[in-house]
């Protein structure tokens, strides 16, 4: 299985973001992704790509342009107005349903943006594009035959929406590769991630063509909050092919497990030709921003569960904040993948 992996991630290194608890050292730091490459190397996932380039084109079948240039400029204008370089950090938030957007771009850093918890800094647009292309770069990998691939994408994007950023996501990575996999054949994508997928959710919310499966911390008590509730199934061409399983805390292994498999019988019963999996591993037990209960262990039964599927299959990287253990859980869900797959053969 290749791995794709850029380092252009490093250019997105927030010294802090703004919670409930005031300034605080930024949670989605680039060791992340060096404890994760540093695991998936020592396990013998030792064939590491470097995501292609695109143009602009395919980022713009899911995001809006208006708002790709605001990622691109708003650092700079804000520096410009005074502001500090380490990050735009809105103060004031857009309720859409008021209507207009402010014509100055440095006035427009609270109309694109849902959290305090997600600065952009110099090289955030960069990084978040180099991102976005190793998923893209991973779901050519699949139309070109390839069984299976592993997006190490970072920054994430499943809670970025066509133009609206939040959660540390910036540009919908996972909704990206499903949207280039959908020109050729209908497309599942299973989000595993503790918080709910709430921009993945909202890009294909009317589609037909997308299937969309999150299973998260219930957002009565968890981020996001505002999406990702059992009733929400989908509009229009969509309605039916969007389903949350929300769920209490402490889940261990078994609950777990189950659930992934009830989503594992909607995705075969939609009958796709592709699985796109937003892979967070915050669901891990000693996960500092997730209170699931899972073991390592479970994430090896979690890649065996979604190899039965046999789909050509992109997994892309979302959360998972345990520096010291989240290496080791994703390659768990790689081996467990892979032995299946293996076994198939």
């Amino acid at each position: 299985m290749k791995v794709i992996y850029s380092e252009t991630h490093r250019l997105h290194a927030p010294p802090y973001e703004f919670t409930g608890g005031g300034m605080t050292p930024y949670s989605e730091a680039p060791a992340r992704a060096d404890a994760i490459l540093r695991a998936l190397r020592e396990r013998g996932f030792a064939d590491v790509i470097v995501p292609r380039a695109y143009p602009l084109d395919p980022i713009l079948t899911v995001h809006d342009a208006d708002y790709l240039h605001y990622l691109e400029r708003i650092h700079a204008a804000w520096v410009a107005s005074g502001k500090p370089a380490s990050g735009v950090i809105p103060d004031t938030f857009a309720v859409r349903a008021m209507g207009g957007r402010p014509k100055e771009l440095r006035n427009q850093d609270g109309y694109y943006c849902f959290d305090a918890q997600t600065p952009i800094v110099e090289g955030t647009y960069r990084a978040a594009l180099a991102s976005a292309h190793g998923a893209l770069t991973g779901a050519d990998l699949l139309l070109s035959g390839a069984s299976a691939a592993y997006a190490l994408c970072r920054p994430p994007g499943h809670h970025a929406g066509r133009d609206l950023y939040g959660g540390y996501c910036y540009l919908n990575n996972a909704a990206l590769a499903a949207a280039r996999l959908g020109r050729e054949e209908r497309v599942a994508v299973l989000d595993v991630d503790y918080h709910h997928g709430n921009g993945t959710q909202e890009v294909f919310y009317g589609s037909g063509r997308v299937l969309f499966i999150s299973i998260h911390a219930d957002p009565n008590r968890a981020y996001p909050f505002f999406s990702g509730f059992a009733d929400e199934r989908g509009t229009g061409a969509g309605r039916g092919f969007n389903h949350n399983f929300p769920l209490p805390p402490r889940v261990g292994d078994g609950e777990y497990l189950e659930v992934l498999g009830r989503a594992m019988e909607i995705v075969r019963g939609f009958a796709p030709g592709f699985l796109v999996v937003s892979l967070g591993v915050d669901t891990f037990r000693d996960d500092p921003l997730g209170d699931f209960d899972l073991s390592a262990e479970a994430f090896c039964r979690m890649g065996e569960r979604l190899a039965q599927a046999r789909l050509p299959t992109l997994l892309v990287q979302e959360g998972g904040y345990n520096v010291e253990r989240m290496g080791a859980c994703v390659a768990n869900v790689l081996e467990g993948f892979q032995n299946r797959s293996d076994h198939h053969m």
